[in-house]
């Protein structure tokens, strides 16, 4: 069952009709709004993959700060 370009018009045509001319773009705009919104909470809702490093006694990036206070 393929959509062949008759039934895309058709499909545009009924949508004109109940929505308007007018309150398509609005429509759209929300719609894009919406879709990115979603994609925004997707990211920020996903945890962080960081593995914390452990502090290695051999390793001289690792200076302990409060020792060298003493």
């Amino acid at each position: 069952m393929n959509i062949g370009a008759p039934e895309i018009l058709l499909i545009v045509f009924v949508i004109i009709l109940l929505f308007g001319s007018k309150k398509l773009p609005e429509l759209a705009r929300s719609l894009g709004k919406s879709l990115n919104e979603f994609k925004r909470g997707q990211t920020e809702s996903t945890p962080d993959k960081k593995i914390e490093k452990k502090a290695d006694p051999a390793d001289p990036d690792e200076t302990d700060l409060t020792a060298s206070k003493k």
